[in-house]
């Protein structure tokens, strides 16, 4: 039923943009159709499909290291109290500081390819995974664990049945904020350093003032959100199936 209302949105909002496009003008606002063609020249030519790989493989990169990274700092900082109390302060000055001042230097450090655009994703993506990580395993039911001590349960079973089923949900919300901030960084990225990519491609047609197409290339860019927003559900839903077992 939902996707009969997500079906209905999406009718209005092709109705606005038909409207936007008659009263700013097809010069600032293309029309559906005229965005289709573009679209469907970009694939002919095979610019599309390229920039969109290209793209996918900087950005899922950067995003599972991100993800390989923050869950095991996360949970390590939220298991031992002193240790995150320490460093908490350092990860939240950390998050708070734009992403954008930092590639300068790691332009410098790095240069202008593959390397820095991941590594520019994955400082996008790495902290709403820790920081929500960190807050799941702080928000574990301290009288549960306490009663699994009491029964005689070793550390390991109640990290397993108790402390990591607890976190799911804070993870997988982290997870869909680094997503996001992740595919934002890696148009960022693509801006900053070597054009190329669908940024590559924002910045082209932007600067050209071909509308049509640039409107081809942040549809993608929507389309490919949503992918990736799906999966993290589909994921989300086998995580509680695994956390109800326990």
């Amino acid at each position: 039923m939902i996707w009969v209302y997500r079906l209905g949105f999406l009718a209005l909002l092709v109705v606005l943009w038909i409207l936007a496009a008659q009263q700013f003008g097809r010069n600032v606002v293309p029309t559906p159709l005229a965005t289709f063609e573009a679209a469907q020249r970009l694939i002919a030519e095979g610019r599309l499909l390229s920039a969109l790989g290209a793209s996918l493989t900087v950005y899922l990169s950067g995003y599972a290291l991100a993800i390989v990274c923050a869950i095991p700092v996360g949970v390590v900082m939220g298991g031992f109290r002193i240790l995150g109390k320490t460093l908490e302060i350092y990860v939240f000055a950390l998050a708070a500081t734009p992403r954008v001042a930092f590639i300068p230097l790691i332009i410098v450090i790095m240069g202008l390819g593959v390397d820095a655009k991941v590594f520019i994703i994955f400082l996008g993506a790495l902290m709403p995974i820790l920081i929500n990580t960190y807050a799941g395993v702080l928000a574990v039911d301290d009288e549960l664990v306490e009663m699994a001590r009491s029964v005689g349960s070793s550390r390991q079973r109640i990290f397993i049945s108790i402390v990591l089923p607890s976190a799911v949900p804070f993870v997988v919300a982290g997870m869909r904020l680094g997503a996001t901030i992740g595919l934002i960084n890696t148009v960022v990225a693509e801006l900053y350093t070597a054009v190329s990519g669908l940024g590559g491609l924002l910045a082209i047609y932007g600067n050209t003032f071909r509308m049509a197409e640039y409107f081809v290339v942040v549809i993608t860019l929507a389309m490919v959100g949503v992918v990736v927003t799906e999966v993290l559900r589909h994921f989300e839903t086998r995580l509680a199936r695994w956390r109800g077992a326990n």
